[in-house]
Formats: C-alpha cells, sequence, structure tokens
C-alpha cells in the first residue's frame, strides 16, 4: 500500500488524549489518527454531498417535486 503524509494541527488538549492512547497501547499515533480518518471519511463525504445537494436546490438548479406531486404520481391522492 502506497502512503502519503499529512500534517495535522490538534489542540493541545486532543494532542495529549492522543499521546496518552498510544503510550497506553504501544501503538503510534499515526495508527489512531489513520483509523479515525477510514472510521468518518465516508460520513464526511456524504455530510457534505446531501449539503451541496442542498443548496443547489434552494439556487433552483435542480428540479423537485411536491410531496402533494408525488402521491399523485402513485395513486395516494
Amino acid at each position: 500500500m502506497s502512503t502519503g503524509v499529512l500534517s495535522v494541527r490538534l489542540p493541545d488538549d486532543m494532542k495529549a488524549r492522543l499521546d496518552a492512547l498510544a503510550a497506553s497501547t504501544g501503538r503510534p499515533a499515526a495508527y489512531y489518527v489513520r483509523e479515525a480518518v477510514a472510521e468518518h471519511l465516508s460520513d464526511l463525504e456524504y455530510a457534505y454531498t446531501l449539503k451541496a445537494e442542498s443548496e443547489a436546490i434552494r439556487r433552483g438548479e435542480v428540479s423537485t417535486f411536491s410531496l402533494d406531486d408525488v402521491a399523485r404520481e402513485i395513486g395516494l391522492d
């Protein structure tokens, strides 16, 4: 697996917690940073995609249908 380097600035308290976790488990702090990113990256991508889509809808760039129109279309009126 090819890897890249990323420098991240963390608040002192968060860095201390990360260092304590690394020390108590014998794993490098970078391991836990990778784990956290891997665990949450998909969620962040999804959230920001939804945000961009909702902003496009508000700007009128995407056509939408009202609930009444959808209900009528599928015979729920």
